[in-house]
């Protein structure tokens, strides 16, 4: 049975749902459904998909023969690609695209502004200062991946305290997203210097396809180091994300309620940034996911985040699913994600904001 403060709050939520014009579907469980389906037969789709076709049935033969560990009366081949292959970029993408939704609707949230993406604070800027170093003093996979990550951590770490300080200790979002602007720009500046120094014949062109975004050398090894930081990421946000509810009633409502401001907007800031930086140290820059999923998301159930950031989770996965699916099938040579999503991202948002322009979404 939920108590009164919850019922309130709840209460509170759909009158702001009428008072902002969202219009939302009115049967929210079967537009769940249908979505989950949807991420479904977006996932199996995927295993089937590829220069080298793997048919639904023989997909099926494989996993069910290994699974039971049943005598091989498939090819080599196949099993090689869809175990080395396959499966680690299908993961990767779902996994990916989850955690780029997830971060940028918690931000949206936190700041009360749906034109917030998950690398506002710098942490996109920050991994890609990291990658590219990484890349120029020839570090490995391995060591590219945690230079990103520890970078973009850095970045947004820089960004709150020099808000702080700057803000005597008062918490501000417009200075905080003022500071994360001026961050970001610095950190991009040191990614054109390093670009600047590389190696025109072998460094240059490795940078340069990072930053475009990509799952081509994902493995198995690269999916258990995000799943850490993934983990530590999503699951505080699902567990307080009917509290960045809260946060939209502004600093004084939201104590009443017992809620210490402060001390959320930092748990967001950190959970997110851990989203983001992880993301971006294994797949590069991949734009516009983090913005225009929660926007969708919250056509289809509205902006209470207690349903709103499930619902992100399952768009992102699959959309960037989907995107990676045409990414590598597409043309003879493989299409760089962050290209991909730009073009398909930039004229969606356009739409979305035309339908939805009464709203706050």
């Amino acid at each position: 049975m939920k108590n009164t403060k919850s019922i309130d709050l709840d209460e509170k939520v759909v009158f702001n749902i009428s008072r902002l014009g969202v219009k939302t579907i009115k049967n929210k469980n079967i537009a769940i459904g249908i979505l989950i389906i949807m991420l479904a037969a977006i996932f199996l789709l995927s295993f089937t998909l590829g220069r080298y076709a793997i048919p639904l049935p023989e997909l099926l033969n494989i996993l069910i023969g290994k699974f039971l560990n049943l005598p091989a009366t498939w090819p080599k081949s196949e099993e090689m690609v869809l175990f080395q292959v396959r499966i680690p970029r299908i993961f990767a993408a779902l996994l990916i695209g989850t955690a780029l939704s997830a971060s940028g609707a918690a931000y949206q949230g936190l700041f009360k502004n749906p034109m917030v993406s998950p690398d506002i604070l710098g942490a996109s800027s920050g991994a890609g200062v990291g990658a590219v170093i990484a890349i120029l003093l020839s570090f490995g996979s391995v060591g590219m991946q945690l230079m990103a990550f520890i970078m973009g951590l850095i970045a947004v770490a820089l960004t709150y305290i020099i808000s702080s300080i700057i803000g005597r200790h008062r918490s501000s979002i417009v200075l905080l997203v003022l500071i994360g602007m001026v961050v970001s720009n610095i950190f991009s500046a040191i990614i054109s210097i390093t670009k600047y120094l590389a190696d025109p014949d072998n460094k240059l062109p490795t940078i340069t396809f990072w930053l475009m975004g990509g799952l081509s050398v994902i493995d198995g090894s690269d999916i258990l180091m995000f799943l850490i930081p993934f983990t530590l990421g999503i699951v505080p946000l699902i567990l307080i994300r009917w509290k960045i509810n809260i946060l939209s009633f502004g600093d004084e409502e939201a104590k009443t309620l017992g809620v210490d401001t402060r001390r959320m907007r930092l748990i967001i800031i950190i959970c997110s940034t851990m989203l983001t930086a992880a993301a971006v140290s294994i797949s590069g820059m991949i734009s516009w996911i983090g913005l225009i999923i929660p926007h969708i998301a919250r056509i289809i159930v509205g902006p209470n985040y207690k349903i709103l950031l499930p619902v992100s989770m399952i768009i992102g996965g699959g959309f960037l699913l989907l995107v990676d699916d045409f990414a590598r099938n597409m043309f003879t040579l493989e299409v760089p994600l962050g290209i991909l999503t730009s073009i398909i991202g930039a004229p969606l948002f356009l739409y979305l904001l035309l339908k939805s322009k009464k709203s706050w979404a």
